[in-house]
């Protein structure tokens, strides 16, 4: 099989296009010689690369197959691309960071932390939820990832840099608002506003619970922790977040953490690449930056 750099980018913009036309506006190339590059292609390995869904035109397996090839390709060129101008001296890199949706509330500090020591990185950040982290992780579309415990199943590295504590937390006229010492099994008989099944919060909470020979009671499912304190602030039940998502609400006094028995549920925050992952100079420089200066530079919510 021999197929070009060029006619892998020819099959990536029309997927992404999903029309023969917009790829050609996009490659700047006309219509009929985008036609006859995928006519070339499909000669060669003896399989339709394209059908038509109504007015759009949607890859076959066989096209969908070499999509991820194209994407392997443009990336290891832009690795490539990115070593070769570091080895000529210049002073700039590119970062590709993931991170979950709960890191945002403190990462930012830290990725401008970085910013201010190396001024030339260019940040590109993706935030999304667990699945999204692992499939960025899967396709190799992000150099790392911010994320709780990395599933041990996947061919992926996790190094732990910096505490992410759960809390329970409640509307300030709770009736368990001023108790000091609430017993867990006391909470287990509340309802709560939980994560989706497969967010890493929610599983290391029942996880939990189920430890302890008790489980909860879900009223809700959330795919947002901000939107599970706005359900919290509106009385709807209790919840269970992480402490770093708290600053603002605790100091306007919004919500309040319960003083559960055997909590914080005491759980890390990960920097997550796949195994054997090859870093250019910036992403190396960053995960090195984040296992040491994370401590120093992000406070942890006192309450």
């Amino acid at each position: 099989m021999n197929i070009s750099i060029k006619q892998f980018k020819i099959i990536e913009a029309i997927i992404e296009h999903h029309s023969y036309t917009d790829a050609a506006k996009a490659m700047f190339m006309t219509q009929p010689a985008i036609s006859m590059q995928v006519k070339q292609i499909e000669q060669q390995i003896g399989l339709p690369l394209f059908e038509r869904s109504g007015k759009q035109i949607i890859a076959t397996e066989a096209g969908s197959e070499l999509m991820h090839y194209a994407i392997n390709i443009r990336q290891q060129l832009e690795e490539a691309e990115t070593i070769i101008e570091e080895l000529k001296g210049l002073k700039r890199g590119k970062l590709n960071l993931t991170m979950a949706a709960t890191a945002n509330y403190f990462a930012p500090r830290l990725i401008a932390a970085f910013h201010h020591q190396y001024p030339g990185a260019q940040v590109t950040l993706n935030v999304t939820n667990r699945s999204g982290l692992l499939a960025a992780l899967d396709h190799n579309t992000t150099d790392m990832a911010i994320m709780g415990v990395p599933p041990e199943r996947l061919k992926l590295t996790g190094i732990p840099f910096m505490e992410n504590p759960l809390v329970v937390i409640a509307w300030p006229t709770h009736p368990l608002a001023k108790r000091k010492s609430i017993r867990l099994s006391e909470v287990a008989n509340e309802e709560f506003i939980l994560r989706e099944p497969d967010s890493g919060t929610r599983m290391a909470s029942e996880r939990y619970f189920a430890e302890h020979q008790l489980s909860l009671t879900p009223r809700m499912e959330m795919n947002r922790t901000e939107a599970i304190k706005q359900a919290v602030m509106a009385e709807l039940g209790l919840g269970i977040v992480s402490l770093h998502t708290l600053e603002m609400e605790l100091a306007l006094k919004r919500l309040i953490i319960l003083h559960v028995e055997d909590f914080p549920i005491m759980r890390h925050w990960y920097i997550v690449h796949r195994n054997n992952k090859r870093f250019s100079a910036i992403p190396a420089a960053f995960k090195e930056f984040a296992i040491r200066e994370s401590r120093s530079l992000l406070e942890t919510p006192q309450y």
